[in-house]
């Protein structure tokens, strides 16, 4: 049996970084990916596909979720598959970022001494991080390069520091919109952000420059712009001869003795014939719930709970993103048809100056609020327009109601981000009645969220409609909810000093499994007010580097 350097589970954003850095290290890694290997040729705008069917994920009848949630102030539990929802995003090679919307924002100093600079929250695990912001910002900076930030930096009040001016790529082409955002947020004294995107404005290496399809989220880039971690590290990651991807391994157990993992044990989800991969050091970049999973599923004589996890920490302090949407109606009365109805553009265009909130006496740590535009998908849209006030339209009523819906106007929506605070209450376990067709127990996810997320995320709304109102926008409507959004998932694992409270080291090392790394966002003890992938690719650079100089030494 071939025994490689480095057994990297995952190839996802947290993945990626450690397998580019390794294989141009020389070392021999192998990557193990639960879906296919899809390239830029393989990728469409199905809708049905991509949104409607689990193309690129397991099916729920195979393998899916359990959901424990509140409701009359008792703990119920249901299946995904009972309500068709899930908690999987993306099991492709390069993972989730393959349908990411590419929103790139950093977190913040701030962001790091969240405990320290605003003090507790009764209910809330929060605790600052064992780094500081300046020990990743060289990484942000790299992901910049290597995987292509395209953008203009804008100063604001709580902008964080950066070692160079600009983003290495200029910003993408805008939509007329952006000229009546940016004109009401001068009104206002608010200044209009011009967001970051992982997406390429100018062609790099191999991959193509955008052209603009107005499908990002959701959907895979048959240009190779988006900066996916299949497109922009795995790829040319490939080209040294050092990396393999093994595709369809669905990797059910870590085996471990003397505290060192020693294999690897995975199913072939095609032949359905289980498989074991040797390696001198594992990491695990699975996305937190499945990451999880499989360290509590992960069980030894050493550790009965789960490996790495005689701590009991597995699991716990688990993070979503809290905050929600908001959306408004234009049409000729606000800007002329000609400009609004453009197709393809993007809005780009954030709200930062409440990163931090300090009005009214108010001093608490706030969030973001990005604008865009209703997602382009033609059946989704058409759906949502077959009702009007109770009544079921159909005919001609209905036909004139989508003429309008497609042709004369334009949904703007925003996203509110605020951090999602750590509770006893949120967090994975495994459930030994409820296992997948491979005799595996799924993942249980406890969604308990702190009522102080909605009290930032409400402010924040208010913060945003405003604008809104400023614009002209018709029928304003805001949602800031308590459920989180699945694609956005951090904690489980958090990194710390102290192995009583922690289950990794500041290098994301396990405390108690000496060749054991976690690189996704698992590792986070806490989320920020930003989506978390631009802080995952960074963080995997940065123990990808600490990996190496372990080696060396």
């Amino acid at each position: 049996m071939k025994k490689y350097d480095v057994c990297i589970v995952g190839s996802g954003a947290g993945a990626s970084g450690v397998a580019y850095t390794l294989a141009l290290g020389g070392k021999k890694v192998i990557m193990l990916e639960r879906g296919g290997f899809y390239k830029e040729e393989d990728f469409s705008k199905d809708e049905i596909a991509y949104c409607k069917r689990d193309i690129v994920t397991p099916s729920l009848r195979e393998s899916y979720h359990t959901i424990e949630y509140l409701s009359a102030n008792r703990w119920v539990k249901k299946t995904t598959y009972s309500d068709e929802s899930s908690f999987f995003n993306g099991n492709i090679v390069g993972g989730s970022s393959n349908f990411m919307s590419g929103y790139f924002h950093r977190l913040k100093p701030v962001d790091f001494k969240l405990k320290s600079t605003y003090g507790a929250i009764k209910g809330a695990n929060i605790v600052d991080w064992v780094i500081d912001y300046d020990e990743l910002e060289p990484y942000y900076e790299k992901v910049e390069r290597l995987v292509g930030v395209s953008g203009k930096v804008t100063p604001y009040k709580y902008h964080e520091p950066r070692s160079t001016k600009e983003f290495p790529y200029p910003p993408l082409h805008e939509h007329p919109i952006t000229k009546l955002i940016d004109k009401s947020c001068k009104k206002l004294n608010i200044i209009a952000y011009k967001t970051p995107r992982a997406i390429l404005s100018k062609s790099k290496d191999k991959r193509n420059s955008c052209y603009y399809s107005n499908y990002c989220g959701s959907y895979g880039c048959s240009s190779g712009a988006k900066g996916s971690a299949r497109a922009s590290l795995l790829q040319p990651a490939l080209k040294t001869g050092n990396l393999t991807i093994i595709t369809h391994a669905f990797v059910k157990k870590l085996d471990e003795k003397d505290a060192k993992v020693t294999g690897a044990i995975y199913v072939d989800t095609q032949t359905k014939k289980e498989h074991r991969i040797q390696a001198d050091l594992f990491v695990v970049a699975g996305q937190a719930v499945e990451t999880c999973r499989l360290l509590l599923n992960s069980k030894s004589k050493n550790f009965p709970n789960g490996l790495a996890n005689n701590s009991n920490q597995v699991g716990k302090n688990l993070l979503f993103s809290a905050g929600g949407v908001g959306t408004g109606q234009f049409d000729a009365s606000t800007m002329s048809l000609k400009e609004l109805m453009v197709e393809g553009l993007f809005v780009n265009r954030s709200l930062c100056d409440w990163y931090e909130i300090e009005d009214k006496n108010i001093k608490m740590k706030g969030g973001i609020i990005d604008f865009l535009f209703e997602h382009n998908n033609p059946i989704s849209k058409a759906s949502k327009q077959k009702w009007e006030d109770g009544k079921l339209l159909w005919g001609e009523e209905f036909q004139t109601k989508l003429l309008k819906k497609f042709t004369t106007t334009k949904q703007l929506n925003f996203e509110v981000f605020n951090d999602w605070l750590p509770t006893d209450n949120c967090f994975v376990s495994v459930d030994e009645k409820y296992r997948d067709i491979y005799g595996v127990p799924v993942a249980n996810i406890r969604i308990g969220s702190h009522p102080h997320d909605i009290k930032v995320g409400k402010i924040l709304a208010k913060k945003a409609k405003s604008v809104m109102q400023e614009m002209g926008a018709k029928d304003i409507q805001t949602s800031i909810s308590s459920y989180p959004p699945a694609n956005l998932q951090a904690g489980g694992c958090r990194f710390g000093d102290d192995p009583k409270n922690s289950v990794l080291d500041k290098n994301c090392q396990a405390h108690e499994v000496a060749n054991l790394f976690i690189t996704d966002g698992s590792f986070m003890p806490t989320g920020g007010s930003v989506t978390y992938t631009w802080t995952i690719y960074a963080n995997s650079f940065r123990v990808a580097d600490a990996i190496l100089k372990q080696k060396k030494s």
